[in-house]
């Protein structure tokens, strides 16, 4: 067929559900988290937002490289994702995404993403170069973590549909609208009756009565009486739902609802904070400290209780008034105190 040119091939390529499309979807809820929506509510930031600075105050021992800005970014990557990652170097280097190889279930390498001003770098890493630190893992996946908001899937998909409908309602809903019934008039005398209406605060407006004679007989007795046009929420106990909901998730994150109750007292936000730092941020530092001083080969440790003063001073005070009396006793009565601190298990 020469010099004719042979037909072009037409190139084809997958869209729309494509195994790429359904591999980057998977990917991105990985990394969202199993929807990705309850992120976006303030309820959940708030309940980040003290795991990020409850861990940042933490007092560190035995390494410089868990710095306030590192305990944060894990603490976030923690409370969002379930797992934090950091490359060792000369300093811990965050990565934003990672894939590993295990054996029994213990990971063995990594291949990290890092991200750049300019670009992202992957780089290939041997566990004992890695800080991996997960929560809520599960059996058959123990070197992945679960953040909170996917082991409560349903109450955070719920309080995002609550949160987005109300806000739908009052960006399209004609809240504070009212209808006032006026007698058959030119489209022109209602405009300029609207018109009339604007901007009249405190001023008498005189206009005649509806109830005139028409088709023969009178209209209903409602003289100038104006309906309300604003919805009803309280029918559909969207407020009492969001509130539930916004309960669970800050009990899911270790939080005591009562924290953010307008009726809050001072005892009360100590407690809330006290159990905050006392069964979920310290237990989560005890992980990090053990990881860090596994791949650091030195004992490190982290303190939360101490610097958020997350405990009961007057309980204290009384508690080392008791302690030296008992002492006292003890010493003045010939025992020895040493087996007697042991017997209510006070021996260390």
């Amino acid at each position: 067929m020469w010099p004719f040119k042979s037909k072009e091939k037409i190139e084809t390529r997958a869209t729309a559900q494509g195994f790429t499309a359904e591999l980057m979807a998977a990917r991105g809820s990985y990394l969202a988290g199993s929807r990705g929506l309850g992120e976006l509510t303030a309820t959940v930031q708030s309940c980040v937002s003290l795991w990020e600075h409850g861990f940042s105050m933490a007092a560190v021992k035995g390494t410089d490289y868990l710095t306030p800005h590192a305990l944060a970014l894990a603490a976030r990557s923690l409370a969002l994702r379930g797992e934090a990652v950091f490359l060792i170097d000369d300093h811990l280097i965050p990565a934003s995404d990672w894939d590993l190889t295990t054996r029994g279930g213990v990971p063995r390498a990594y291949r990290l993403s890092i991200s750049e001003a300019g670009g992202g770098t992957t780089q290939t890493a041997l566990a004992s170069e890695v800080l991996h630190i997960r929560i809520g893992c599960d059996a058959s996946t123990p070197w992945t973590g679960q953040a909170p908001l996917r082991r409560a899937n349903l109450t955070a998909s719920m309080l995002h549909e609550l949160e987005t409908a109300l806000t739908e309602t009052f960006a399209h809903a004609p809240i504070g609208s009212q209808v006032l019934p006026f007698p058959e008039s030119p489209q022109l005398d209602l405009e300029k009756l609207g018109q009339d209406f604007r901007a009249k605060h405190g001023r008498v407006l005189l206009r005649e009565s509806v109830n005139v004679l028409s088709a023969g007989g009178p209209t209903p007795n409602t003289d100038w009486k104006p309906v309300d046009l604003s919805p009803d929420l309280s029918k559909s106990m969207a407020l009492e739902i969001l509130e539930a909901s916004r309960s669970s998730i800050l009990s899911t994150f270790g939080v005591l609802p009562a924290l953010f109750s307008s009726s809050t007292t001072g005892p009360l936000v100590r407690e809330a904070q006290r159990h905050l730092a006392q069964w979920v941020l310290q237990p989560i530092a005890n992980a990090v400290a053990q990881e860090t001083s596994e791949k650091f080969a030195t004992p490190v440790s982290i303190d939360v209780m101490q610097p958020l003063q997350a405990f009961d001073a007057g309980g204290r005070a009384r508690t080392v008034t008791a302690i030296v009396q008992a002492l006292a006793l003890a010493k003045e009565s010939g025992i020895d105190a040493g087996e007697a601190l042991k017997l209510v298990n006070w021996s260390e």
